[in-house]
């Protein structure tokens, strides 16, 4: 009977997965904007008010539609995912429950009720509010994305470093909060994924300002947002490259079988080489069509030559599937690198002419979504890398899953995927259309937004 039954579960526990990480992957797109693009209205708003130059102001009354789209979806997406804590992972709630529950609900009771009740403000309470109680509101929602962001990255962060807790009975009790909250891997992950969302808002904006541009759209609104938009990405990006090294060594003292994964590193080694291109065969623990750069990983993972790496063989049975962790990897860095290139070359550009050629605006749209593919890229490499872990030394993935029947999780999988898809369609038209539309009219008056005081300094 056990040999019957065994199949089932484990064909059940690949669906539990697989719908978990659709729902997160969908859900990840939208806070990914939100969190930085509320940030880049309040420069708008900031500018505008500074400044008196009505294009700040069209800017932001463009892009706060965009963030309202966005927060709506993020909104829809992150309460299906809750469910699923219950649905599909009772045995995560029964055994640390008494840490997860605590931190999301300070999420929703200290960020997401600040970010919902003042945007209503910051989208219709220009012609109702004064200035300086809009530029609250806006002030408020963008502290109010990132306080959400710090509340979910602590949970995440714990569930890969956990710290500060006891187990009783097989359950995680707390013991110091503090140390629940700034675990060993939290401020790594916060400082990378706050800074990859000012990347991903960075091509967005730039993406859709050249979209605009190309269509004839020039008003000084677009050239503004598209010049925020590189240099952003220009200035971030280097940043970003520091941080994920930081990052790095840090899951390298942390979780090693994790690292080893990234780099398709089998055998503990001094001296490991850079794995550029390989094909991870787990059969023969070995890689196949191996490029690599001798001595390299060991110098920027040990910052010496002949510094130890540790090797999967090391963690045989207790570490991620390999091929996944090793080519989302590649492809963070890849596009990172990438986008970095364009940023730089987007900025020169600007610098040197004053606007972008059409080629490189083609670039740039082509560019839109691709902080999109480097988080989900990262974030792949983070939550396949915790593998078998689901909290990372105390709880696996296989004893957290629902006992549910095959056909049932295979059903709401796909019932998921379909509304996911249709719902990633529409919102990527649904901006580009508020895109062409904004073209299609004509310039706007500082007063169109609300009285003259608008533009004065707060």
């Amino acid at each position: 009977m056990n040999e019957i039954v065994q199949p089932i579960v484990n064909d059940a526990l690949i669906l539990h997965r697989i719908q978990f990480a659709a729902n997160m992957s969908f859900h990840i797109l939208f806070p990914t904007i939100s969190i930085a693009l509320a940030w880049v209205l309040l420069f708008f708003k900031l500018r505008g008010n500074r400044t008196g130059d009505p294009k700040w102001m069209q800017a932001y009354a463009f892009w706060v539609k965009i963030f309202a789209l966005t927060f709506a979806l993020g909104v829809v997406s992150g309460i299906t995912m809750s469910f699923q804590f219950g649905t599909n992972w009772p045995g995560f709630m029964k055994t640390v429950g008494n840490i997860a529950g605590p931190l999301l609900a300070y999420e929703v009771l200290t960020a997401f009720f600040l970010e919902a009740t003042f945007l209503g403000v910051m989208l219709f309470g220009m012609n109702r509010v004064s200035n300086r109680v809009h530029t609250l509101a806006t002030v408020l929602v963008a502290g109010g994305t990132s306080l959400s962001a710090f509340w979910i990255l602590a949970l995440n962060s714990w569930m890969q470093t956990p710290a500060g807790f006891e187990m009783i009975d097989g359950v995680a009790h707390a013991t110091d909060w503090w140390t629940i909250i700034f675990n060993p891997s939290f401020p790594y992950r916060f400082a990378h994924m706050m800074t990859a969302c000012f990347v991903t808002v960075a091509f967005l904006v730039a993406g859709v300002s050249a979209f605009r541009w190309l269509r004839g759209d020039r008003v000084p609104a677009v050239m503004a947002a598209l010049r925020t938009g590189v240099v952003m990405a220009a200035v971030l990006l280097p940043v970003q490259i520091v941080l994920g090294d930081m990052h790095g060594l840090n899951t390298l003292e942390h979780q090693p079988a994790k690292v080893a994964a990234m780099e398709g590193i089998w055998e503990t080694q001094r001296g490991a080489p850079a794995v550029l291109f390989a094909w991870p065969d787990e059969a023969t623990r070995s890689n196949l069509h191996e490029i690599a750069i001798p001595k390299l990983a060991s110098l920027y993972l040990k910052h010496h030559l002949d510094g130890e790496v540790q090797g999967l063989n090391d963690f045989k049975g207790k570490h991620p599937p390999v091929a996944p962790v090793f080519w989302a990897f590649r492809v963070m860095v890849g596009m990172g690198l990438l986008m970095l290139a364009v940023g730089w070359y987007a900025v020169w550009q600007l610098k040197r002419k004053g606007t972008v050629q059409p080629w490189l605006a083609r670039v740039l749209i082509g560019m839109t979504f691709s902080g999109w593919l480097a988080t989900l890229a990262g974030w792949y490499v983070t939550e396949v890398g915790r593998q078998p872990y689901l909290v990372y030394g105390v709880l696996t993935t296989a004893q957290a899953a629902a006992e549910l029947p095959v056909p049932m999780v295979a059903t709401t999988l796909a019932m998921y995927l379909t509304v996911y898809v249709v719902l990633l369609l529409a919102y990527v038209f649904a901006l580009f259309h508020l895109a062409r539309k904004a073209g299609k009219d004509a310039p706007l008056e500082p007063n169109a937004y609300g009285s003259a005081d608008a533009f004065k300094p707060v």
